[in-house]
């Protein structure tokens, strides 16, 4: 039985058409990746299956037992609370509860405060986005929801969170849906995709890559068929258009179905257009753009940077990654010149014209509008000496003149990074300096946006966390490691894996570790009856085979020939994986039961 059906919704959000009658069912342990352009619906589909927003008509079918969780984009300001309260608001706790419930709500809050490594008395508000965005993971698990709704949960994250993130999902029991632009995390984590395409759903039973092979295949044979279509449609109007004679001896059944094509026609929705970007050219910088030696810089007592030297030339696109908190932008602020070392040097090269993409979005005046942010006060904008009208270049970026009218702070995240990038590109420039720039576009603007860095002729710092991304533009990455020491690799993302010295020991094998060392060590007295301490010794052998077992399968699941295979075959390696997830909650959940017992 399924956990929620939608039939034949349709809702329009007081603008344009969003959905059209759309159907689709959510079935437990399915993974599914919506996906779209941005403003196609994607939130607002989320919204509507939690119950925060009503469709115009249709319905939206769940059964009384299922419970639905969302975790929003937005992160909320709470300033003098601690990360247990924060956490436990996801209950919805009544008041009138016995003690014995609060006992079970507390081992609730307990529980996935330890899954997800937080500390149940820090300040929400001191933490750093991408640990507040866990908290905020949290809360939406701690009610365990059968159905997991996720709008970009990869945003603010570093590359090490993201990662867990994808072996945490991965692992959960209920079924998910899912926004994200990470299409590393798309690929990693979807076993199903739904797109959501000129108000209609279009439902892909497969990962990520096979469905942008699939959707191509799909898109060329629909422009095939309006393209005959198009040609039949000219071929009557030029039929009806003939002379008075033909007029008075015209079939009158060709003539409706003339006028049944025109109808056809006008009702073609059509896919919406691609950015059209392009930067305008600065000066050539010399060959020379910066070179650091030895520099060291700490911040308010805690080091950024020690001893660290490179040097970066004319034509070099280099990434720059670590965890949130770390200095990348600090980095980037002394390589500049615009922050000053307490030792080492910084030289900077000749002629050097930047532009900086700011992630905060603070270049953006949000009570101004579209245009006069862009314009500032001017009619016509001149792009490699070529004028251009405001409204024209504002189209090449998706805006139409009703949307370029609008106040920024109306802006979506999606179309508030346009218009960063947009702003950016009509300045002349030799060094391109990219904070964050991917989060909340969409994967055609993504792509766009990576050929145009990919084809700058001057050089580009980019601070990101898209692996993705990372791997097609940089040449070289200057990464934060673990150990605390910055250091450069050649390549991108997956080449800095290869490289770098020891890869990060995992927060869940930690946890798989502190399992078995919990019961090597020296004979504690118990309160454990003799068949509980035996249960209690063989457990962490039993939690390490299920976890071998579920490793083996999403290893296979994480094949892309995997979804070729037959829908059964996908339906039992489905059920078995939910079946073995669920024995290993059953099995981690006695464990700390018996634990508990042992130690008190």
């Amino acid at each position: 039985m399924s956990l929620l059906s939608v039939r034949n919704l349709t809702f329009t959000h007081g603008g344009p058409l969003l959905f059209d009658e759309i159907n689709f069912a959510v079935e437990s342990g399915e993974r599914i990746g919506l996906v779209g352009r941005n403003g196609t619906g994607k939130s607002t589909l989320l919204k509507l299956l939690c119950g925060e927003l009503i469709p115009d008509d249709g319905s939206i079918i769940i059964d009384d037992t299922v419970t639905i969780g969302r975790l929003i984009q937005e992160v909320p300001d709470e300033s003098h609370v601690d990360v247990a309260s924060i956490v436990r608001q996801g209950l919805n706790v009544d008041s009138s509860d016995s003690d014995q419930s609060d006992w079970k709500h507390q081992q609730k809050v307990d529980r996935v405060l330890s899954r997800l490594h937080l500390q149940s008395d820090a300040s929400f508000a001191s933490l750093s986005s991408g640990m507040k965005r866990r908290v905020l993971l949290a809360q939406t698990l701690v009610s365990e929801p059968d159905v997991l709704l996720l709008d970009e949960p990869t945003n603010h994250l570093d590359v090490e969170s993201i990662a867990w993130l994808e072996r945490f999902l991965n692992g959960y029991s209920g079924a998910i849906i899912f926004v994200t632009h990470d299409r590393v995390f798309l690929q990693q984590l979807a076993i199903r995709i739904i797109e959501i395409d000129r108000a209609r759903l279009f439902d892909w039973t497969c990962d990520y890559n096979t469905f942008l092979a699939r959707r191509q295949e799909l898109l060329d044979s629909e422009a095939k068929q309006d393209a005959a279509f198009d040609r039949r449609l000219a071929e009557e109007e030029v039929w009806i258009r003939k002379g008075i004679k033909a007029r008075r001896t015209r079939n009158e059944g060709r003539v409706r179905a003339l006028k049944n094509m025109r109808k056809e026609r006008s009702q073609r929705r059509i896919r919406i257009g691609n950015v059209r970007m392009e930067t305008a050219d600065g000066e050539r910088s010399g060959q020379l753009v910066l070179k650091a030696k030895e520099i060291t810089f700490a911040w308010e007592g805690h080091p950024v940077v020690a001893g660290f030297s490179t040097s970066i030339s004319r034509g070099d696109r280099v990434g720059i990654i670590g965890p949130n908190g770390a200095g990348k932008t600090t980095l980037v602020k002394i390589l500049l010149g615009e922050l000053t070392p307490s030792s080492g040097s910084v030289r900077t090269g000749t002629n050097l014209q930047i532009i900086y993409f700011d992630q905060l979005r603070e270049s953006i005046d949000e009570t101004r509008t579209v245009v006069e942010n862009i314009g500032e006060g001017q009619d016509t904008l001149q792009i490699n000496g070529r004028n251009k009208h405001v409204y024209g270049y504002l189209q090449d970026f998706l805006f139409t003149p009703e949307r370029a009218r609008r106040p920024a702070r109306y802006l979506s995240g999606g179309e508030q990074n346009r218009l960063m990038l947009a702003k950016l590109f009509r300045q002349p420039s030799n060094v391109m300096v990219l904070d964050e720039p991917t989060n909340d576009l969409d994967a055609e603007t993504l792509e766009l946006l990576e050929e145009l860095v990919s084809q700058y002729s001057g050089t580009v710092l980019l601070i990101s966390h898209d692996r993705a991304f990372l791997n097609n533009v940089v040449t070289s990455t200057i990464a934060f490691d673990p150990d605390g020491v910055v250091r450069e690799y050649d390549g991108g993302y997956d080449d800095y894996l290869r490289q770098r010295p020891e890869p990060v020991l995992q927060p869940e094998k930690k946890l798989q570790l502190t399992h078995k060392q919990k019961t090597t060590g020296s004979p504690i007295k118990t309160r454990l009856s003799y068949k509980e301490q035996r249960e209690l010794d063989g457990l962490p052998d039993e939690i390490a085979a299920l976890e071998d077992q579920q490793s083996q399968l999403h290893e296979q699941m994480a094949d892309p020939e995997f979804y070729r295979q037959d829908s059964s075959v996908i339906a039992e390696a489905t059920a078995s994986l939910q079946s073995l997830t669920k024995q290993l909650e059953i099995a981690c959940s006695r464990w700390e039961e018996l634990e508990e017992l042992h130690n008190s």
